[in-house]
């Protein structure tokens, strides 16, 4: 089978997603901005070829490569895992007669406010919501609704430029900063109290093959936020096995049904508090900062290869043995500056090698990124544990023993 990979370069996890394809025997065509000579020796061997495109996310440039590509082979799945990619990806899709994910379904997951009305129709639990044009729409909808507010780009990702706001002073300056009053669109949401995790699958043709569960701590707003914290997220080996989690699982699997999702990874937010469980948001993707990378060790499988084996053979090819959680921490330098040294490191290193997954250390030297980057952005370390409870302690045992000094 010929695969179109929508950017394969870019950012370093892509690549996995090239090998993954080819080891399950898939003829790999690359379509990326960067030019061919950046290509690494994984690369250029896991590729049959690759097309240069000025971006990835101009359909009119994106679909000229691709039908160049269809005078010289026959491509029959063309994918994109980066949410930014999306709903162009599926454009082209569609104008190529390519089979994958639907205009409708990438635009569901993409457009916040249509999503959550779909989500509403379909009566599944979600945030009041509007999308708004006008700071009155805003106004009239925080009327209604009451503070706090959430306020986000619509077709935004994660956290990014996403505000909470909880008086009227709060919501005239956000919507100042999101350029609502120079011609901006943006989602508004009721503010939902309580813990929030997410609920990752994997799909072929509607069914779910393989299914996990994170929680987040502190919720990602405030962790995005608040230079102090050390902010994790953990996936559970107790998914299946829980009770508590069934209700997740029955939710994520209405979503994918009526978004009309056939052979794809999912992402799902959600909220757990006093008024129960509440489906935040859904991406038709792979989650982002590595989380696979957690799900793989975890479950000592190799989830790429997995998402190739369904995107090529339709069939999944391994079980997970749910042996251990898995969970990352970041690590916040103490200012922005450059990172001068860190502290810690050898009793972080004596207590839990035995436990790490993969761990990031930036040399001193290293300009320091901003809070509001990522889990990934600066120190992080990956850990395992049988135990979801033991591993939660470690995690919070290393964001006390590892400080990252900056000056």
């Amino acid at each position: 089978m010929d695969v179109i990979l929508i950017e394969p370069t870019f950012p370093s996890n892509q690549r996995e997603f090239a090998r993954a394809l080819h080891s399950v025997g898939a003829r790999v065509i690359g379509i990326g901005e960067r030019p061919k000579e950046a290509l690494d020796d994984g690369l250029r061997h896991w590729l049959h070829h690759y097309e240069q495109v000025s971006n990835v996310c101009d359909p009119r440039a994106l679909e000229e490569r691709v039908r160049w590509i269809m005078g010289r082979a026959k491509p029959q799945r063309l994918e994109a895992t980066i949410e930014a990619h999306i709903k162009t990806a599926a454009e082209v899709r569609a104008r190529c007669g390519i089979p994958g994910t639907s205009e409708e379904t990438a635009l569901l997951c993409r457009d916040k406010p249509a999503m959550k009305e779909a989500l509403r129709r379909a009566g599944i639990p979600c945030a009041a919501s509007i999308g708004a044009r006008t700071a009155d729409e805003v106004r009239d909808f925080a009327q209604r609704v009451g503070y706090p507010l959430i306020l986000k780009p619509r077709d935004g990702a994660g956290a990014s430029s996403t505000y909470r706001v909880d008086d009227e002073g709060e919501l005239e300056s956000a919507m100042r900063r999101m350029g609502l009053d120079r011609g901006a669109s943006i989602a508004v949401e009721e503010f939902i109290e309580g813990h929030e995790g997410f609920f990752d699958t994997l799909t072929i043709g509607g069914r779910v093959v393989h299914e996990f569960a994170c929680h987040y701590y502190p919720n990602v707003l405030e962790a995005m936020r608040t230079r102090w914290i050390s902010p994790q997220f953990i996936t559970t080996n107790q998914v299946e096995a829980a009770p508590g989690y069934e209700e997740v699982r029955v939710m994520g699997r209405r979503v994918i049904a009526e978004f009309g999702i056939e052979t794809s990874a999912t992402h799902m937010e959600w909220f757990f508090g006093p008024k129960g469980l509440k489906f935040s948001e859904i991406g038709c993707r792979p989650p982002g900062v590595g989380a696979w990378d957690l799900y793989s060790a975890a479950n000592e499988m190799d989830l790429y290869r997995e998402w190739a084996m369904a995107v090529v053979h339709g069939r999944p090819a391994q079980t997970p043995s749910r042996r251990y959680s898995a969970g990352i921490i970041a690590l916040r330098p103490d200012r922005d500056g450059v990172i001068s040294h860190y502290d810690g490191l050898s009793e972080f290193e004596h207590s839990y090698s035995e436990h790490v997954i993969a761990a990031h250390f930036p040399p001193p030297g290293t300009p320091t990124q901003p809070v509001s980057a990522g889990y990934k952005a600066n120190a992080w370390v990956q850990m395992k544990h049988p135990s979801f409870d033991t591993l939660r302690a470690m995690l919070d045992a290393v964001g006390r023993t590892v400080q990252v000094r900056a000056r």
